[in-house]
């Protein structure tokens, strides 16, 4: 693997073209290339439980993604890789990204938390297809879940591991102790 420098930037149409040849993944956000952490078997597991969790019970038009799918947040500016995406709207014809999802989740870690609850949450609420934002805990069970109201008003719902967390943009329900099964806490 190529060290790169502390920062890099780079055009849209260079990133877009640069990125799919790399190892390791990379966001892009407003001409800065940004490197994505490695994850622990935690964050890992708890990524794969909820994409099993909505692959096992969810049909077409909904489509899952995990991990390895960008994000266009803003054309030519945001770029991300959530933990999973879900998306339902026939204009995401992109092979290689998801433009209109109406569920993200991201999982927590200590390195990414700040991120997922600070700038990328702020650009996420501007996808007007985005009806859910779910963040889960790596560290201790418990899980918050962000849900776009009528007035376009987004509310916090807290859940813990004896909880069922009711997914309204796929009309599913998921029990919190499915989310970690296999996951140790210390």
């Amino acid at each position: 693997m190529v060290a790169l420098p502390d920062r890099l930037l780079m055009s849209p149409e260079e990133y877009l073209a640069w990125e799919p040849t790399q190892e390791e993944r990379y966001e892009y956000w407003d001409g800065e290339v940004v490197a994505i952490g490695g994850e622990t078997r935690s964050h890992n597991r708890i990524c794969i439980n909820f994409f099993k969790l909505l692959d096992d019970r969810l049909n077409l038009p909904y489509e899952i993604y995990i991990l390895a799918v960008k994000l266009q947040g803003e054309p030519g500016r945001k770029y991300f890789y959530p933990d999973v995406v879900v998306t339902c709207d026939d204009r995401d014809n992109d092979p290689q990204l998801v433009q209109f999802p109406s569920l993200i989740i991201e999982v927590l870690s200590p390195s990414t938390e700040a991120v997922n609850r600070g700038i990328k949450f702020a650009k996420y609420r501007q996808f007007s297809t985005l009806q859910e934002y779910v963040l889960v805990q790596v560290e201790q069970p418990g899980v918050e879940m962000f849900r776009r109201n009528q007035q376009g008003q987004w509310v916090l719902s807290e859940y813990g591991l004896g909880d069922s967390l009711q997914l309204e943009s796929v009309n599913l329900e998921i029990a919190i102790a499915d989310l970690y099964r296999q996951v140790q806490f210390s």
